[in-house]
C-alpha cells in the first residue's frame, strides 16, 4: 500500500473516531447539539495527535545533542516550536500527503538547472506543498517523486531517482539537476553519488537528514528505518549501511552537499547527526523536523541557495 493510501485511511479512521466520540458526548448528555458534539470529538482526536507530537519531543530529548548557546530557547519560543511542528504534522504529514500525486513542472524558457525533490521516511511528494510555489515563482523546473515501497531498502530507490534525473535533464535541456531532499531523502541523494548517475547531479541540499543516523529509527519498521538507526553508547553507533555510505564518499562528493538542519529536531537525535563533515552546514533553531519544509526562515534560505546553485 502506498503512503498516500495509508494516510487517506488514517484520515477516514480519525473522522470516524471523532464522530463516534461525538455520539458518546450526546449519549452522555454532555451536549444536545450535534455540531458541538462533533467539534468535541474532533478536539479529542486533535488532542491525541498533539500528544504524539509532544511524545516525539520527549523521546528525542533522551538522545539530544547539546544545544549551542545561540540556539537555546525561552518558554515562548518553545511553545511556538511545538505549535508549528504540530501544524506541520496536521498539514504536511496528513492533508497534503493525502491529496498529492507525483508532480512535474517544466519551464522551457528557463535557464536554471531543474530541481528534483525527494521526501523522507513515511512521507510522499505532498511534503513539498510549500516549496513548489516558490520554485514556480522563480521559474525553476522541478519534479517530486514518491519513494516506494514505503518500507523498502534505500538502495532500491536508486533506479527511480536516476530515471527522474535523466528525465529532467532531457525535458529542460539541462546538463545536471539539483536535488532537494528531506530527512531520509538526503541519504537517498547521497547514495546516488556512489552510482554512475552521480554525474547528472550538480548539488544536493539535505533538510533535517540523519547523516549519522537517529536513535528514533529504532522505533520504526522497515528496511530503510534499520539503515538509519543509531545506537547510543556503541563504539560504532551508526548502522552498517551508514558506515558504508560514508566510507565510500570522496571529499569531492561531500563538497557537493549542503546540509540544512535544526538544533530542535524532534526526529533526528542527536540533532548534530545532521552535521556532515566536508559538506556545507547551515544551522537553524526553533524549528521541528517536519516544519522545516514550511518554515519561512528555512524556505527563504533554501531558495536563496537554490537560485544561486541553479544558475547554469
Amino acid at each position: 500500500m502506498s503512503t498516500r493510501a495509508m494516510v487517506r485511511w488514517l484520515l477516514v479512521l480519525q473522522a470516524a473516531v471523532a464522530t463516534a466520540l461525538g455520539l458518546v458526548l450526546v449519549r452522555l448528555g454532555a451536549t444536545g447539539s450535534w455540531p458541538l458534539a462533533l467539534a468535541g470529538g474532533a478536539a479529542l482526536v486533535l488532542l491525541v495527535r498533539a500528544a504524539i507530537t509532544a511524545n516525539n519531543f520527549l523521546m528525542t530529548a533522551r538522545f539530544a545533542s547539546v544545544t549551542p548557546e545561540d540556539f537555546r530557547l525561552g518558554m515562548l519560543a518553545r511553545l511556538r516550536l511545538f505549535g508549528e511542528e504540530f501544524m506541520a504534522t496536521l498539514l504536511q504529514s496528513s492533508w497534503f500527503m493525502a491529496l498529492s500525486t507525483p508532480s512535474e513542472r517544466i519551464y522551457t524558457e528557463s535557464h536554471k538547472l531543474p530541481v528534483l525533490m525527494l521526501h523522507g521516511y513515511g512521507s510522499n511528494s505532498g511534503y513539498w506543498a510549500h516549496l513548489t510555489p516558490l520554485l514556480d515563482a522563480a521559474q525553476i523546473s522541478h519534479a517530486a517523486l514518491d519513494l516506494e515501497p514505503v518500507l523498502g531498502d534505500i538502495d532500491d530507490y536508486m533506479p527511480m531517482v536516476a530515471r527522474a534525473c535523466a528525465s529532467l535533464c532531457t525535458k529542460t535541456n539541462a546538463p545536471q539537476v539539483v536535488i532537494v531532499a528531506h530527512s531520509m531523502g538526503g541519504l537517498v541523494a547521497r547514495a546516488l553519488l556512489r552510482t554512475p548517475e552521480q554525474l547528472c547531479v550538480a548539488h544536493i541540499f539535505t533538510i533535517g537528514t540523519p547523516h549519522h543516523g537517529t536513535s528514533m529509527a529504532s522505533f520504526a519498521p522497515g528496511r530503510n528505518a534499520a539503515q538509519m538507526r543509531r545506537v547510543p553508547g556503541n563504539d560504532a553507533p551508526e548502522s552498517g549501511w551508514l558506515q558504508a555510505l560514508a566510507g565510500g564518499e570522496s571529499a569531492a562528493a561531500r563538497s557537493r552537499v549542503t546540509s540544512l538542519f535544526t538544533h530542535h529536531d524532534n526526529i533526528v537525535a542527536p540533532q548534530t547527526s545532521s552535521y556532515l563533515p566536508g559538506a556545507r552546514n547551515i544551522e537553524f533553531g526553533g524549528v521541528g523536523h517536519v516544519a522545516m519544509g514550511r518554515n519561512p526562515r528555512v524556505l527563504a534560505r533554501l531558495m536563496q541557495e537554490l537560485v544561486s546553485s541553479c544558475t547554469r
